[in-house]
């Protein structure tokens, strides 16, 4: 699959004069960082809101360039939605779908999958168009389920278009029934088409013909938020999931803490050693975030979850000692650039699994990440399905982030143990966590590390 950003040579040191400095950790850590809400429960809950019988409100609600695009996106199709007394609340009153507008997906690969759907209940045609790299990401899985739904869509060519930009003709009603979708490459494709499915005529029953289904965590989410919804979903078989068609239920609803956001700020006490500790963390999740506790745990640190003042605690302490490991990330592929970073630090060496489809995120990020590891006198090499990184001295230069938000984190990372290392475009973090590089220098500093920005 092409890279949304091919990586450069490993043998490369651009110079990049805005690069953002890494801080290096001076001693253990002792910190409690606040994380925003979940990217990826924000978007699911804003298109349910939309969908719904009757205004609601997200309490808690991400805000960054991903949630933001989404917001706007809703409100081009006709959605009213405004802030409450916080950029974090967000009040949301459905109205009729109208065509004749143009989205911008940006870089966002909710908006891209997530919306089509929606828009094929407009009243006209909705044209999706987005950044140069969103460009190369693949959309066809999702088009395809459509046009196979009797939507009709349309590209720059005669053929049914497998990416950005195209245009949904929306008429207003979207009769449902059976579709095949092929959802190797993301899960996103099937949830894309679940979150919409209720309001088809018929509802959805969509079976997954590949031969792999990546992050299934992401799946269940949305299976969970469609029926905390009052949405009737039957995924009692492998690979098929079945959507009543009835009304999506308006609520108010809390969004919780982005786990994966919080993975490299609790693998910094892995990688300094100390404690760092992130409140809100919740008792049961469908976040594939919730394997980060186990996977640190593997590599050397301790876990504990405590009471805290709003609910429980997640605390985790390391030594500065960290333990390759052999594991497959299939299920949570977004760790893999945090995972990929501690590797890199180990004292043994470690085999990630199962993520070959992350050639298909932001930017090949298996390429991306092995370039960089490399780049800074690391070995990583790509396998067929992932990375084996054998730990080398690493020594500073510019890490490159290919305009990915978790890349940049990754140097962040590496950044608390070799001096002078550089993350080019910090800034790209803001699609998911607005304001990171404020918080990670008060984690090392101390204070709480609350949100640093709202987008």
């Amino acid at each position: 699959m092409t890279a949304a950003v091919p990586p450069p040579s490993a043998t490369t040191d651009p110079d990049v004069a805005d690069a953002w400095a890494a801080p290096v950790a001076e001693g253990p850590l002792d910190a409690t960082v606040d994380i925003p809400g979940s990217k990826s429960l924000t978007n699911r809950l804003l298109v349910l809101a939309a969908l719904a019988d009757g205004p609601g409100t997200l309490h808690g609600a991400l805000r960054s360039r991903d949630a933001d695009l989404m917001i706007e996106a809703l409100r081009t199709l006709g959605v009213e939605i405004s802030e409450g007394a916080s950029p974090s609340t967000l009040h949301v009153r459905p109205a009729p779908l109208r065509g004749g507008v143009e989205v911008d997906t940006g870089l966002a690969g909710t908006v891209m999958r997530f919306l089509p759907p929606v828009a094929a209940l407009a009243d006209g045609p909705v044209r999706f168009d987005g950044d140069p790299a969103a460009r190369v990401r693949p959309m066809l899985p999702v088009l395809a389920g459509l046009h196979g739904l009797g939507v009709r869509i349309t590209g720059d060519g005669p053929e049914l278009p497998t990416h950005l930009p195209f245009t949904v003709h929306g008429t207003g009603r979207v009769v449902g029934g059976a579709v095949d979708v092929d959802a190797s490459a993301s899960s996103q494709f099937v949830s894309g088409l679940l979150l919409a499915a209720a309001r088809f005529e018929r509802g959805l029953a969509l079976r997954h013909i590949g031969t792999t289904l990546p992050s299934l965590p992401h799946i269940d989410m949305t299976v969970a938020t469609l029926r905390d919804v009052g949405v009737r979903v039957d995924n009692s078989r492998d690979g098929i999931w079945e959507v009543a068609p009835g009304p999506i239920r308006a609520r108010d609803v809390r969004v919780e803490p982005d786990l994966s956001n919080a993975a490299p700020f609790l693998a910094a006490a892995l990688v300094a050693g100390g404690t760092v500790r992130v409140p809100g963390w919740p008792a049961a999740t469908t976040q594939p975030g919730a394997l980060v506790p186990g996977l640190l745990e593997r590599m050397g640190a301790t876990t504990a979850v405590v009471p805290g003042a709003d609910g429980d605690v997640l605390e985790v302490t390391g030594t500065g000692e960290i333990h390759g490991l052999d594991v497959d990330l299939h299920a949570a592929g977004e760790l893999a650039p945090t995972f990929a970073a501690l590797a890199a630090l180990a004292g043994s060496p470690t085999r990630l699994r199962g993520i070959a489809h992350l050639r298909g995120h932001e930017t090949d990020r298996l390429a991306a990440l092995a370039a960089e590891i490399t780049r800074l006198g690391g070995q990583c090499e790509e396998t067929r399905d992932g990375l084996v990184i054998t730990p080398r001295p690493l020594h500073g230069g510019v890490f490159r982030t290919y305009a990915d938000h978790r890349m940049a984190t990754s140097g962040a990372l590496l950044g608390l143990r070799v001096p002078g290392i550089r993350v080019e475009d910090v800034a790209t973090t803001a699609k998911t966590l607005p304001g990171f590089d404020g918080m990670w220098e008060r984690m090392l500093g101390g204070a709480p590390a609350g949100p640093g920005a709202v987008a």
